[in-house]
């Protein structure tokens, strides 16, 4: 009994492999008969590509992070912008900082970073000098590509 159930699976092995010996033939396929794939898409696609194109272009930059590391609209608040930009730029002379206008506040924001996580690493670094930066969204530069001479120096 033993012997029989013995021989059965190995009759059983020996078939599944044999199965295993057969090739794909892509001949026999219908993707092989198929040699263009005529695509219609609406011409309103056309013009809403364009529009994007056009916006983007508007934006000068794109969408990323910055760390705003001071506000104020007092009396002094362009003079003071200006120190704690002045202050930073020594602190740190690798990152941007700029400062904007809208009103009634004068503010500074540091860094153009394309992930949150990138502008948390900053912050991380200044939060002893800057304890009160926090992160906003923000239309940055775009990074800047270093070029092989750059890189060979």
């Amino acid at each position: 009994m033993k012997f029989e159930i013995t021989g059965i699976i190995l009759i059983l092995f020996c078939l599944s492999l044999s199965a295993q010996e057969s090739s794909y033939s892509p001949n026999n396929s219908s993707e092989s008969r198929i040699q263009q794939l005529p695509v219609r898409q609406d011409a309103r696609i056309d013009t809403l590509l364009q529009r994007h194109l056009a916006q983007n272009k508007r934006l000068n930059g794109t969408e990323g992070y910055r760390l705003e590391i001071f506000f104020s609209s007092g009396l002094r608040a362009r003079e003071q912008a200006m120190e704690v930009k002045t202050e930073f730029l020594r602190k740190f002379p690798n990152e941007q900082a700029y400062m904007l206008f809208r009103s009634p506040d004068f503010k500074v924001r540091v860094g153009d970073f394309r992930t949150r996580n990138e502008a948390l690493a900053l912050k991380e670094q200044i939060k002893k000098s800057y304890p009160n930066a926090f992160l906003v969204k923000d239309i940055i530069q775009f990074p800047k590509l270093y070029s092989d001479k750059q890189s060979n120096e």
